[in-house]
């Protein structure tokens, strides 16, 4: 386990992700990189020439030499113009390049998260991906740019000033550099506390996140139970960890800022002393002075800010390093689209001794066995916690059960591809999830691509036509964030609809009425009824009296079908099944209304 930890610390270590950056990522786009390094070429040319001339201009003030100076004056401002558009061309460059890198990553992403299973998503809230996909895919081009502006514009542009205060005077140069030294050594301390800090900061923001977004998705019951004060309170606590992890970055990261200033300066004074003595001294020649001072502080900035490379290279490659752990792990649903098809006939449903455990050591499915007969509605009962819902995530394949085999028309669907199975199943359940559109999107995701007709004919056999023309935008009605414009059981008869569409031969329904009222209940049961014709339809439910006509009642307890049988024949038998229908008797009569007789 050690071993496995040092590998995966050393693999997002700086320097192997600073490499496979530049491999991976800023390799493909080598030759717009190229350009830009160029135009940052020619403006750090521009820089230095800036100082020399200022050096000239002044030795031809001093000496009286207008024409000179008028010469000097024109070279200027051609210099200046070509750095201008230098300075803007590798700007756009970069800032392209960067947007790029920027979208392919938040496509890398995305594809990663739709090829994990279900199991992946159990202990993780949204918010994190979120957070990883904003924080890691700018960090990305953040890093690069960094590493491409520290060497086409600060280096390139140190090296010409330098250049410059050399060819002023050697020795003097020399004092330029004292500052390096001890302003590299003082960085490299402070390195490791910013890298812990960011990963702080990053976790912070994503608790921000999650407390904004579980807020607001579920702000009726927020508002119901009076939760303001208590989500104040989490916001809170979050966001001032935030800010105090981003105080302390303020705090570190800026604490080399006295020393080197400090350095910066007193190497600024030893010069201005220096030229000043060998000006006026030594008659030396005035325009030497400014030149190399202008030189001096010109390269100041850039000198310091790749000091600094190494402090803001690790801050940013904390983004890197929680993009790329979720791009790099082993994906949950990896492509079997080498796999046959699965090719249906009948659609005979079994499952024969299966046995699955959502963890080690706790099984919820404990040798299961049954059969769904073609063309059969076939019920799943029991109490909660049995295994009812995680047979209809076996059979999607949202998780790969342990052992057995579960057929349809004698394939394992464990040896097909899993695009062809689930094409061939038509899934409603008790939550329905609508997607950002209007009514018409919604029901047309059950079929990519269908007509008009189509849609309209499911949404009549689905029971919904009549209350979505009743919407002055029919169709057209937006559905709003989760479908919340519509009630309960619009949105149920719209998901049947959408499930009515697909026209598949394998029906899994999981309590599809449960969370609905009487008047909605029947219209969705007539709209379910319409949807399982003729097709092998396997249902969960609680309400007994939702599948009472159904062709095989299968009772479901601790993992095992411990019934099976119509409705009338378990009644007869007097074991488990009569038991929960004798006991939601009971449940209901309370409720009922006294019968007034007139």
């Amino acid at each position: 386990m050690k071993a496995v930890t040092a590998a995966a610390s050393d693999r997002y270590a700086a320097f192997p992700l600073v490499r496979r950056l530049l491999v991976d990522e800023a390799w493909q786009h080598w030759p717009r990189y190229a350009l830009a390094f160029t135009l940052m070429g020619l403006a750090a040319v521009g820089t230095a020439l800036t100082a020399y001339l200022l050096g000239a201009m002044t030795n031809d003030a001093y000496n009286r030499h207008f024409q000179a100076i008028i010469i000097v004056g024109v070279t200027a401002i051609a210099i200046f113009t070509l750095k201008g558009f230098a300075t803007y061309g590798a700007t756009v460059m970069l800032s392209r390049i960067g947007n790029s890198i920027i979208a392919d990553h938040q496509r890398r992403l995305f594809d990663k998260l739709l090829r994990e299973d279900m199991g992946f998503f159990a202990d993780r809230h949204s918010s994190e991906f979120i957070a990883r996909l904003n924080t890691g895919t700018n960090a990305v081009t953040m890093v690069i740019g960094l590493l491409i502006t520290a060497i086409g514009r600060d280096l390139l542009s140190l090296i010409a000033l330098t250049v410059v205060m050399v060819s002023q005077d050697p020795l003097l140069s020399i004092a330029g550099f004292i500052v390096a030294p001890p302003a590299f050594f003082f960085l490299r301390k402070l390195i490791r506390r910013v890298r812990g800090i960011a990963r702080m900061q990053f976790v912070g923001g994503t608790r921000v996140i999650e407390t904004m977004q579980e807020t607001l998705q579920g702000m009726r019951t927020v508002k119901a139970f009076s939760l303001e004060d208590e989500m104040r309170r989490r916001l809170d606590s979050s966001v001032a960890a935030v800010e105090y992890e981003s105080n302390k970055m303020a705090r570190v990261s800026n604490r080399a800022s006295p020393l080197m200033e400090t350095l910066g300066g007193l190497a600024i004074g030893l010069a201005s002393i220096y030229t000043g003595y060998r000006v006026i001294e030594a008659g030396a020649q005035p325009g030497q002075f400014v030149a190399f001072v202008t030189a001096f502080l010109l390269a100041y900035e850039p000198a310091k800010r790749l000091a600094r490379l190494n402090l803001d290279l690790n801050n940013a490659l904390v983004g890197v390093r929680v993009l790329y752990e979720v791009i790099d792990s082993p994906p949950g649903e990896p492509s079997d689209v080498d796999r046959p098809p699965l090719t249906v006939t009948a659609a005979r449903l079994e499952f024969a001794d299966v046995r699955f455990a959502y963890h080690p050591g706790a099984p919820v499915l404990r040798g299961m066995s049954f059969l769904a007969q073609p063309g059969k509605v076939t019920a799943l009962v029991g109490p909660s916690g049995g295994g009812k819902s995680t047979v209809l995530s076996l059979i999607l394949r949202f998780y790969e059960f342990d052992t057995g085999r579960i057929l349809i028309d004698g394939q394992d669907i464990a040896q097909v591809s899993r695009g062809s199975l689930r094409r061939q199943i038509a899934y409603v359940g008790q939550i329905v999830q609508l997607f950002r559109g209007t009514i018409r999107d919604n029901i047309a995701l059950g079929k990519l691509g269908a007509s008009e007709a189509e849609i309209i004919a499911a949404a009549k056999a689905a029971h919904a036509h009549d209350f979505i023309t009743g919407f002055p935008a029919g169709y057209d009605t937006p559905v709003g964030e989760h479908g919340m414009q519509l009630s309960g059981g619009q949105r149920q008869r719209i998901a049947v609809a959408r499930a009515l569409i697909k026209d598949a031969p394998i029906i899994l329904l999981d309590e599809a009425t449960a969370a609905l009222d009487s008047e909605s209940e029947r219209h969705v049961q007539e709209a379910i009824a319409e949807l399982c014709k003729g097709r092998t339809t396997l249902v969960v439910a609680h309400r007994l009296s939702t599948i009472m006509h159904a062709d095989c009642i299968l009772v479901v307890e601790g993992g095992q079908i411990v019934e099976s049988g119509r409705h009338e024949e378990l009644l007869r038998q007097g074991g488990r099944y009569a038991s929960f229908y004798r006991l939601q008797l009971k449940e209901q009569a309370p409720a009922r209304e006294p019968v007034t007789v007139g």
